[in-house]
């Protein structure tokens, strides 16, 4: 963490000084806006965390409620997740106090007494090592709560805006904040007084019901499974041997339960089974009790037992699998003709079925994709074609999403006699890893993703999927890191030069390249850098060395490497990395001996990867996505 280039500073580092709409934010809130997110689930909240970093963009996020969240729905938090708090600033945190999943145990009928249930298998969580950061379980509240401390914490001064629920809205063709939204006071001594926001965009991440989805004519489609559900977090007394581990538990005839342990020691979470729901049911199985469910969670556990204490939380659903066909208020015969205005995010979008841990997740990285981008576009860096992209990119990763839940949760639900094989479930559980940890999303090229005419050049660097991180040592100061824990969430473009192999003198193309990048009239960094800002504001280079770090002479680095920055114009010496001789970044992530560059968006994903010698198709890229300065 950097944080003394401006002057000393003896506070907290991870308070950025105010700036911009941060210096004289109103705590109330504003006829005019720039962004007004409505929501402050997982989705909402990750979008104005990102925006939170755009000072020059006036941003509030709206919710109905009172106050904070008290106790989520989720609780699910993949690997993809955790990654991602780390660019917030969190993961480290939020792993301390939540509960860290290594393995799951499958539970079936004995097959010598089928009345009982039996340990059968256990699944090692993460056997192939896809991720540094673990699968943790954490009350939802938890982690809205981390995103509201980083956007109270950064220039923007952001914080939610509670007591305000959404009425409606009118886009009109024109006008600085052509978008016009009807709310009314939920709570305190307005509670009933209706007043309008014009904005210039809205972001929709209202849950399920989403009344921004219905305002711009989008619907839920899809079927349900006519399966119920209860759910419940209890603290309780049994002898079920593995009640601190994830567990999928088949009975021969009470149905099924997913266990998941919570934060905390001693609270878990109980999916159980409640069997299927007649077409005319007419929601009549929502009104089973908790007492009815932990009657139904003892008869699935049987010999065990199960005395329920507390339960601070339950609920009844029905699953169910919807999605929009947009994200957006572009209707298809508009497309080409008009930008959006209008975006929907999380619950809003998609819906399914909570066993697979997957709903918290795939939000957040909708409000990631979507928070970056607005970003942009009104602080002037991109183009306002590029919110086209949210819509195409992220209806195909929901839709992704929906057809593995299904297979999931009817796995689930279906009774061990009934599969085609006995260990069918642990095998689905062990072979999709990738998926349900947050790592199967693959962009496909457009203005934002590179053909992948290159790949081979980085071969452990797949174009259009997360930045897959790798360890490396900083050269200054000998200390080994994670390469991708440097990437924050503070809307810069990641440009990585991997060097070429070292020779006599200071020739190379890694030499050539970092020349060009620094003094060619084409190069992005003076394209798109504006003259009145830190000359890494848009893109944050670095280089990775193929030698060790005691191989490395920092006086012969390429001053593009070592860029001033504040008003004393000291010099930012963490943009410099050599290779671990144990584990060679170079060998683990495919680099060629010969060099590369590898592009990463602001939002974790790898956008191209080019040879170093491929000066003019790298300054092609960015002219697609970025304005000149």
């Amino acid at each position: 963490m950097q944080f003394h280039h401006h002057g000393y500073v003896s506070t907290d580092p991870r308070v950025e000084p105010a700036a911009g709409v941060g210096l004289d934010r109103s705590d109330e809130l504003p006829e005019n806006v720039d962004v007004l997110i409505v929501g402050t689930g997982p989705a909402g909240m990750i979008a104005a965390a990102q925006l939170a970093q755009f000072p020059g963009v006036t941003t509030r996020i709206v919710d109905r409620r009172g106050d904070r969240l008290p106790i989520g729905q989720a609780d699910g938090i993949q690997a993809r997740s955790v990654e991602t708090f780390q660019a917030f600033g969190f993961a480290g945190r939020i792993t301390e106090e939540a509960y860290r999943i290594t393995e799951m145990a499958f539970w079936k009928p004995d097959a010598h007494d089928p009345s009982r249930i039996t340990r059968t298998a256990r699944a090692i969580d993460d056997p192939t090592g896809i991720s540094e950061f673990p699968h943790l379980l954490v009350n939802q509240a938890r982690v809205l709560d981390y995103f509201a401390e980083f956007m109270a914490h950064s220039p923007a001064r952001m914080k939610p805006d509670y007591g305000y629920e959404f009425q409606g809205l009118e886009v009109a063709d024109d006008g600085d904040y052509p978008v016009t939204v009807k709310l009314v006071h939920s709570t305190g001594e307005r509670q009933g007084q209706e007043r309008s926001v014009h904005a210039k965009y809205v972001v929709g991440a209202d849950g399920a019901r989403s009344a921004v989805r219905e305002s711009i004519g989008c619907t839920l489609a899809g079927d349900q499974a006519l399966h119920a559900w209860g759910v419940m977090d209890a603290l309780a007394v049994t002898d079920f041997p593995d009640i601190r581990t994830k567990c999928a538990i088949q009975s021969d005839a009470s149905g099924n339960i997913l266990l998941i342990p919570r934060e905390g020691g001693q609270l878990f979470r109980m999916y159980v089974d409640l069997g299927e729901v007649s077409p005319d049911d007419h929601g009549a199985v929502r009104t089973t009790t908790i007492e009815q469910i932990i009657a139904k969670a003892n008869e699935i556990l049987h010999p065990y037992t199960l005395d329920v204490k507390d339960v601070p939380w339950h609920s009844v659903y029905e699953v169910g699998h919807r999605l929009t066909d947009r994200f957006d208020d572009v209707r298809p015969e508009q497309i080409g003709t008009r930008t959006p205005r209008v975006f929907i995010a999380g619950d809003a979008c998609h819906t399914h079925s909570a066993k697979a841990g997957q709903g918290m997740n795939v939000s957040m990285q909708d409000g990631f994709n979507l928070g970056w981008k607005l970003g942009h576009v009104l602080d002037g860096r991109s183009p306002e074609s590029l919110l086209s992209t949210y819509s195409a990119e992220r209806q195909v990763i929901a839709q992704n999403l929906i057809d593995f839940d299904k297979q999931w949760s009817t796995l689930m639900a279906t009774k061990p006699e009934d599969l085609d094989d006995p260990t069918e479930l642990e095998d689905f559980y062990t072979r999709t890893a990738e998926f349900p940890a947050g790592f199967m999303t693959q962009y496909p090229p457009s203005m934002l993703i590179g053909e992948a005419t290159s790949q081979d050049v980085a071969t452990g660097f797949p174009i259009g999927k997360r930045f897959k991180s790798a360890p490396v040592v900083r050269v200054a100061d000998a200390n080994p890191v994670q390469l991708g824990h440097h990437h924050r969430a503070d809307g810069r473009w990641r440009v990585y030069a991997f060097a070429d192999a070292p020779r006599s003198g200071d020739a190379s193309a890694l030499t050539d390249w970092a020349h060009w990048l620094q003094t060619s009239a084409e190069s992005p960094l003076r394209v798109h850098t504006p003259a009145d800002v830190e000359i890494d504001s848009i893109f944050d280079i670095k280089v990775i060395y193929q030698q060790a770090h005691p191989e490395i002479d920092i006086s012969r680095v390429p001053e593009v490497f070592l860029p001033k920055t504040g008003p004393f114009g000291l010099t930012d010496y963490e943009k410099l990395y050599g290779a671990l001789p144990a584990e060679d970044i170079f060998e683990l992530r495919g680099i060629d001996r010969c060099g590369a560059v590898v592009v990463v968006r602001p939002d974790q994903y790898v956008a191209n990867v080019l040879p170093l010698t491929a000066t003019e198709e790298l300054a092609a890229f960015f002219r697609a996505n970025l304005l000149a300065r």
